[in-house]
């Protein structure tokens, strides 16, 4: 077993055990993953021990979580308003970026603004992220989806739905104008 501190940190493992079963897996499926046995996730969880970071960084690559963000809610009640100004985007794909518009905190449901300029992408290839199930939104543009060898092409106010599992990519249609989606997701992939 890892070397580990005494005294564990408040509230990492309801926070860990929420987002494993949001993600419908079992500390077995867990455990396998990581190398760790079942009853000291157990442990871990019921925060009767404070796992070491390393034993965090390998539990956490398997819920799809940063051990940074582990700590940012933890024990401190939080605002539900997240002011978009506050929110967190990231470039991505090809003249693409992404802003997330929920917590890091949320184990069940992740919504991400997205802005395609004109002729920009998710990337030339399809890509696949984690098992959630997702929406796509279109808030304005027009955009191609492409879902395992399906195409669609979506305006303003369709949507589509998919498995984040499902090889996928998104494209602003018309080479000439921008593109804001709205993607919804859960469990949360990123």
């Amino acid at each position: 077993m890892p070397n580990e501190q005494s005294g564990p940190a408040a509230g990492i493992g309801a926070r860990l055990r929420r987002r494993r079963r949001a993600l419908h897996l079992t500390l077995k499926d867990v455990a396998d993953r990581t190398g760790l046995t079942e009853g000291y996730l157990s442990q871990v969880e019921r925060d009767q021990v404070n796992a070491s970071v390393r034993t965090l960084q390998r539990i956490c690559d398997v819920l799809k979580l940063t051990v940074g963000g582990l700590f940012e809610q933890s024990g401190s009640e939080t605002s539900p308003v997240l002011r978009f100004r506050d929110a967190r985007g990231m470039s991505f794909g090809e003249g693409a970026t992404k802003i997330k518009l929920t917590p890091g905190s949320f184990d069940h449901l992740e919504v991400l603004l997205g802005h395609f300029a004109p002729g920009g992408s998710t990337g030339v290839e399809p890509y696949t992220h984690g098992a959630s199930e997702e929406l796509l939104l279109v808030l304005s543009g027009q955009v191609d989806v492409w879902v395992r060898e399906r195409h669609h092409r979506l305006s303003a106010l369709d949507s589509v739905h998919y498995l984040g599992s499902d090889p996928h990519r998104v494209a602003e249609s018309t080479g000439t104008q921008e593109a804001r989606v709205l993607w919804a997701m859960a469990p949360p992939t990123y």
